[in-house]
């Protein structure tokens, strides 16, 4: 394949592995650190050529399910690598893209010609041994070292205390104000998601790695049932996140030159082109608003710069799927459509959610489908709480220009922030809704409501809905009328806690 770059500077994908563990018996379960190795053979194996020996670069994307010291130096001695670069990350849903991203720019700097990106969990049996009060036969756990900094970490007192600080609270927030915002009832913005959620299970249906591979319809994904209950309104067991899965992925990268010489086949590289990083503040409190991710935008905008502007030239798309809303306002920055085919791999909630590793399999499945057919491919990864996104364009055709080194949009993405409200803890008067969300305990009741709002004097709190308050709940939970926008009464309750009441 004729290029003017040097071979030796152009990255390429040589090989993938992937690896789903369904042991019948807690003690037969893989731990993280095995299913790494077998992700980086399978990947090894996949390019044709024996590469690991020689690895110089290897990023092993952050687990939760167990706890090792120095991880990423137990996987190098067990596959006999010496990397230079040997890295062990933060938490962080964009993480393998962001890997990926810096290994193919350590390739195109000259730094390296091999480099290795994996990432495992074990999270189903690391459960069921708990449950059973058993300690798996696995590397023993580092009680020493410390446990990583997520949710909580990040989040004001008031939100804390009102449960809206992981994942399944925080991201409805996001729902209720992008869906207002584009004008839909609750109802519309719910058929959206299942819709959209339907067809990620499709994809999941067809993917042989798939922890879950079977079809759900909308109406199935959208309907609360003793099997699918509400966990955070309006996010039922179907929209959110699987995390209870043992797997493993890698992806194995070398220089154009290495491959080559390597004896890759032509037919299995594929080339890394691009991309773009760009964050948000920890704490979602100090945002300018909830309706878009200026991140989010300026990282798809300059993906979509990398294709001649235009969404519409990407063969296969995979936008990241912790919670409908992500792919939701995704998909509306690349200029696409409902119909639009967001996932080759399956998505987290049907694939499953190997918590920050799911890009990794998603990198894996990109890479299989642009062997078969298509041209270019953009993974999208995500974050915290639409806190970190990274994307990255993949292609069949080798680069005609060296890949970027400053690739990030933070100046782009600050730019367009508008005033941040100042947050208050202690309110009073009138409160406009700006978001909201209704928890429910694992029995299907009402634990409380929670509104962000806007004060008189345009400040920002939250407030909470006791589950008593059958009419303000109602206000929030109307299908046909968002209350996004609305202006109720803040109080201060007997425990101190603010409160909205419905006007």
């Amino acid at each position: 394949m004729p290029t003017a770059l040097p071979e030796d500077r152009i990255p390429v994908i040589v090989g993938i592995g992937e690896v789903v563990d369904r042991p019948k018996e807690i003690a037969a379960g893989l731990e993280p650190l095995a299913l790494l190795e077998e992700a980086l053979r399978r990947a090894e194996a996949d390019s044709g050529a024996k590469l690991l020996h020689e690895l110089q670069s290897l990023d092993v994307v952050n687990f939760l399910s167990w706890r090792y010291r120095d991880p990423e130096k137990l996987l190098a001695a067990r596959i006999g690598a010496s990397p230079a670069h040997c890295y062990y990350g933060p938490v962080g849903g964009e993480s393998p893209i962001r890997y990926l991203h810096e290994a193919a720019q350590r390739i195109a700097r000259g730094e390296c010609s091999v480099a290795a990106v994996c990432g495992a969990e074990a999270q189903s049996t690391a459960t069921k041994a708990e449950r059973a009060k058993v300690t798996p036969p696995w590397t023993p756990f580092a009680h020493d070292v410390e446990e990583p900094k997520r949710g909580a970490a990040f989040q004001k007192p008031m939100a804390v205390k009102l449960g809206v600080f992981r994942p399944i609270t925080v991201y409805p927030l996001y729902e209720s104000a992008t869906s207002a915002h584009w004008g839909q009832t609750p109802r519309e913005a719910l058929a959206e998601s299942g819709d959209l959620w339907s067809r990620y299970a499709g994809v999941a249906a067809q993917n042989p790695n798939s922890w879950l591979k079977k079809n759900f319809t909308p109406d199935q994904i959208t309907t609360p049932t003793p099997d699918n209950r509400l966990i955070a309104w309006p996010y039922t067991k179907l929209m959110v996140a699987n995390p209870s899965v043992n797997m493993g992925g890698a992806l194995i990268l070398t220089s154009l030159a290495k491959a080559r010489a390597a004896g890759v086949p032509e037919d299995r590289m594929v080339y890394a082109l691009g991309g773009a990083s760009a964050e948000e503040p920890r704490d979602y409190l100090i945002r300018d608003q909830f309706f878009e991710s200026h991140p989010q935008n300026a990282v798809l905008k300059a993906i979509m710069d990398l294709v001649g502007g235009d969404g519409k030239k990407f063969d296969a798309i995979e936008l990241y799927s912790c919670f409908p809303v992500v792919p939701k306002m995704a998909r509306r920055t690349l200029g696409l459509g409902p119909d639009v085919k967001a996932t080759v791999t399956g998505g987290l909630t049907f694939f499953g959610a190997p918590l920050n590793t799911y890009m990794t399999h998603a990198a894996c499945a990109m890479v299989r489908q642009l062997r078969e057919r298509g041209r270019l491919g953009l993974l999208y990864g995500q974050g915290g709480f639409v806190t970190k996104h990274h994307a990255l364009v993949l292609s069949r055709e080798a680069p005609r220009e060296a890949l970027a080194q400053d690739t990030s949009v933070q100046g782009e993405a600050d730019r367009n922030r508008r005033k941040v409200p100042e947050f208050v803890d202690q309110a009073s008067g009138k409160g406009k809704v700006e978001a909201f969300t209704v928890i429910y305990r694992g029995n299907g009741e009402i634990e409380h409501g929670v509104t962000m709002l806007r004060t008189e004097d345009d400040r920002r709190t939250l407030g909470r809905v006791p589950a008593s308050d059958a009419k303000t709940l109602a206000h929030l939970l109307n299908m046909d009328r968002t209350p996004v926008g609305t202006v109720g009464d803040i109080i201060t309750a007997e425990d101190g806690m603010l409160e909205w009441r419905a006007g």
